[in-house]
């Protein structure tokens, strides 16, 4: 069983930019969030992952929020306040019966889908074209 454990997360910004997310909880429901944290926590992106069994299947449920933060200036008091944020949710499931390698072709492959070169996804998602 993996311990909640530093999740280092590479961009892809033209000098791609390392983001070192820390353990900050694990709840009541088995849920491992980790942060990039920053001086003012309202502005953290946070990680989080969880397994649970439900009706005999795996569900891993992956989640990635990464907030927009700007300093707003209100009678001369300047504050941090998010403007937006960008959310991700991805949620394998897996049939009890289900092998590794299964488990690990799956995760491959949907890995590879988010590869740049996959103009169908990578345009989809990035430059927010529609599906013809």
């Amino acid at each position: 069983m993996p311990q909640l454990q530093n999740l280092v997360l590479t961009d892809r910004a033209a000098t791609p930019v390392s983001h070192t997310f820390t353990p900050i909880n694990i709840d009541t429901n088995g849920v491992g969030t980790v942060a990039e944290t920053g001086t003012v926590p309202i502005g953290e992106p946070k990680f989080s992952i969880q397994n649970k069994r439900v009706n005999g299947r795996f569900k891993v449920t992956l989640k990635l929020s990464v907030p927009v933060v700007q300093t707003q200036t209100i009678n001369g008091i300047s504050t941090p306040t998010v403007v937006r944020t960008a959310y991700v949710d991805a949620t394998f499931t897996f049939d009890g019966t289900a092998s590794e390698q299964e488990r690990k072709d799956i995760v491959g492959m949907f890995q590879s889908s988010l590869d740049p070169a996959k103009v169908l996804v990578n345009d989809t998602l990035i430059k927010l074209q529609g599906v013809y």
